[in-house]
């Protein structure tokens, strides 16, 4: 096996060499070789594609739609994508020039952040918040501004918000804001949302809102800020956990055509095209498959509900999540450990697999992450398993 050459070692993306691997990741992977282990880790849903869906893809490659597509998705798919936003924003945005289909809400976050970023410009991104964005904002080479909402209810207020943008002035460019949200499932109210629209629209900065769960809440109804601040946000979403298409890798940029101008060329440079067969198999979930998450977020609210009764009675403090299929729960506080010592004990004692909370940002140590996007037998039996071991160490 070839070693790379002395003389290359210093030479290299120096952003990309600050930032380390996925802190979610790389602890799954660390407790995967345990045997026995029930792992409630990666937001990974359980469901199968529907069929009509897998059939649309099957169709494609029986038609030999096999050939570069349109570079910002085929068209079929940008009408579907538009009529889908407008139905949920009241938004209508134009599917030629202001919808890029892209390889999942990854390759979205990574387009939209090294579209409009330069060196020493700043990202605010409310914590605890998905691990990825992180990374995103260093290797575009600009700068983390984290506000920490443990104490909100992981909720940001209009009023650390308009403190942050008070701190940093002008070099702020972007926020990041994901509801509902990975790790905590907290989903903001459209009064909350409107608060923080009130603040953001007074300042020259877009609003980079990641809706992937949007489709997935229980009991309350999902508000996009893209209704309140059209001509500032980025939408961003996917069908990757509304019909179970994480593989499929399939996601969407809805923002105004100035930025999609800049945002398609970006996106050519890294991808060329999304893959046909994902394509067709997204415009027939978005076309006919409206209902198909109803089902499957039945599922998870039963499931929700389960878990939340069953950590609350072992003693960890909750903030009933309102959506997506995560539950972050606070550490009891007779147990003397980090969260990753925690979720390190929970994975060797008790073979349970959760994610610990330092891996989502300030204000997530002192909690675990654990996905309810796993089967209804694996929940029962991680929190059979979690039980017997806090009965055991008290």
């Amino acid at each position: 096996m070839p070693e790379l050459d002395k003389k290359l070692e210093q030479i290299g993306n120096k952003n990309l060499a600050e930032v380390g691997p996925s802190g979610i990741r790389e602890f799954d992977q660390k407790i995967s070789s345990i045997d026995g282990i029930v792992k409630l880790t990666i937001g990974e849903p359980d469901f199968a594609v529907p069929d009509h869906v897998k059939n649309a893809a099957i169709e494609s490659i029986k038609a030999d739609e096999s050939h570069y597509s349109a570079q910002k998705g085929i068209p079929e798919l940008r009408k579907a994508i538009s009529s889908f936003v407008e139905k949920r924003t009241n938004v209508t945005y134009d599917p030629e020039s202001e919808i890029i289909v892209t390889i999942g809400a990854t390759e979205a976050l990574y387009t939209a952040m090294n579209t409009i970023l330069n060196p020493g410009d700043k990202v605010i991104v409310p914590t605890p918040a998905f691990a990825l964005y992180f990374p995103l904002v260093t290797v575009a080479g600009a700068e983390l501004i984290t506000i920490d909402t443990s104490d909100d209810g992981f909720v940001l207020t209009p009023e650390k918000l308009q403190k942050a943008l008070d701190e940093n002035g002008d070099s702020v460019k972007a926020i990041v804001l994901n509801y509902p949200s990975n790790p905590t499932g907290v989903e903001y109210s459209e009064e909350q949302l409107q608060a923080l629209a009130d603040v953001l629209k007074q300042h020259s900065i877009y609003v980079i809102a990641d809706e992937i769960y949007c489709e997935l809440t229980y009991g309350v109804d999902h508000h996009s800020i893209a209704t309140m601040l059209p001509n500032q946000t980025i939408l961003i979403n996917g069908l990757s956990k509304s019909h179970a298409m994480t593989g499929y890798r399939i996601g969407y940029i809805a923002a105004p055509r100035d930025f999609v101008t800049n945002a398609a060329k970006m996106h050519a440079f890294v991808i060329t095209s999304p893959s046909n067969p994902a394509q067709y198999a997204a415009y027939e979930a978005l076309a006919n498959g409206l209902e198909d998450p109803v089902e499957m977020k039945a599922v998870y609210h039963k499931r929700r509900d389960y878990i939340a009764d069953r950590l609350s009675k072992m003693g960890f403090e909750i903030v009933q999540p309102k959506g997506a299929f995560y539950i972050f729960v606070k550490i009891p506080v007779t147990i003397n450990e980090t969260s990753v010592e925690f979720a390190e004990d929970l994975a060797n004692k008790a073979r349970v697999g959760v994610t610990p909370g330092s891996a989502f940002g300030p204000g997530g140590e002192g909690y675990i992450r654990l996905s309810y996007a796993a089967s209804d037998d694996d929940i029962k039996l991680a929190m059979d398993r979690m039980e017997e071991y806090l009965k055991s160490i008290n």
